[in-house]
């Protein structure tokens, strides 16, 4: 990777609007933009999108490496995190202009995501202690991004991390378990010593306030999304056998209580990535089953056919999904409403409604 210093002397934000192709069922002054992050040729973007006649690139800021997290705070700044393991974090405005960069402290990295308070002064990141190889939760002063303290998340892998709607003032973070070494990087290790989990912390004092577990240790809680009080979370399966990682399980309910699992009739190779409210279930995308996976109330519903199917959000009332360098709509519980097409870039794991 180039050296910090020339990446930021070099850095340039520019806006480009390549031409989509409409979604016919949308109207001009319906607009929806997306904060996104993507891969244009052999470098690595976020940035905004916008759909009103056609959906479009409208801001974008070079990054180093590949993002994985976004977040709107709340005075309407944007933050990205470098994939895991990751040495950076952005925060910038729908312009595509870069406000505050801050790199990672010493024998640590960014695992992925980041949250913000609703007051707006404290910044929540997942991270790695790359000597022990345990979770942290950084807690950063929002206006500088600057570490004030760290907390334990009991667990390898930390991923996702989210408020927690039944319980205010605490959060809930997914220890996905898979060990990893610094010096192999994403490489995965001794998988026979997997512990996911997810984790109920106080999050003013990082107090564990609770610990749950799959019954199977080989599945990895990575994504979460509430819908109400029921919290959906995504799952990468890591098992040796390949038949058993076909067919296991991509979604797990929290109910405050429990943790279960969604069986579904047919394979979605064990692989989860986003995930979505989507009427009274979960949308979960699945890029290795080409498609968006549907759950409701009663359990699992379809698979609408989508390349590379993984960014999720909501907006307008409706579901839009990304894949590749595509889009899809979706309607109430399934019901595709449109697909749309950008020229030239590959979208990243995650977008979000703005």
């Amino acid at each position: 990777m180039m050296d910090r210093r020339t990446f930021l002397a070099g850095l340039a934000a520019f806006v480009s609007a390549p031409a989509w192709a409409g979604l016919a069922s949308r109207t001009a002054d319906e607009a929806v933009r997306l904060a996104a992050a993507w891969q244009l040729g052999n470098g690595y973007q976020v940035g905004t999108l916008a759909f009103a006649d056609g959906l479009a690139i409208r801001a974008a800021l070079d990054v180093p490496t590949r993002a994985h997290g976004l977040l709107q705070e709340p005075t309407g700044t944007l933050l990205a995190v470098a994939r895991r393991p990751g040495d950076w974090l952005l925060r910038w405005d729908g312009d595509g202009k870069a406000l505050n960069w801050r790199w990672i402290e010493p024998r640590r990295a960014f695992a992925g995501h980041v949250l913000a308070s609703a007051d707006g002064h404290t910044v929540y990141t997942t991270e790695l202690d790359l000597d022990s190889g345990m979770g942290l939760i950084g807690v950063r002063d929002a206006a500088t991004l600057e570490k004030r303290a760290e907390w334990p998340t009991h667990g390898m892998d930390p991923h996702m991390l989210t408020w927690d709607a039944a319980h205010p003032g605490s959060l809930i973070v997914a220890n996905g378990g898979v060990p990893t070494q610094p010096e192999t990087g994403r490489v995965k290790r001794d998988l026979h010593r997997m512990d996911s989990s997810i984790v109920r912390l106080d999050a003013a004092t990082g107090e564990l306030q609770g610990q749950w577990r799959l019954e199977d240790p080989r599945l990895s809680l990575r994504h979460l999304a509430w819908n109400g009080t029921l919290l959906g979370i995504a799952l990468q399966a890591e098992h040796d056998d390949a038949a058993a990682k076909a067919k296991a399980p991509i979604l797990a309910l929290f109910d405050g209580q429990a943790l279960r699992t969604v069986e579904a009739p047919l394979s979605l190779a064990g692989y989860g990535g986003s995930i979505a409210p989507l009427g009274d279930g979960f949308a979960v995308g699945c890029p290795r089953s080409q498609g968006v996976a549907v759950f409701g109330a009663q359990g699992f519903r379809a698979l609408v056919g989508l390349d590379e199917a993984c960014p999720l959000a909501t907006a307008h009332g409706r579901l839009w999904a990304g894949g590749g360098g595509h889009l899809l709509a979706m309607e109430g519980d399934a019901a595709p409403a449109g697909t749309g097409q950008v020229a030239g870039i590959r979208l990243d794991n995650h977008w979000i409604a703005l």
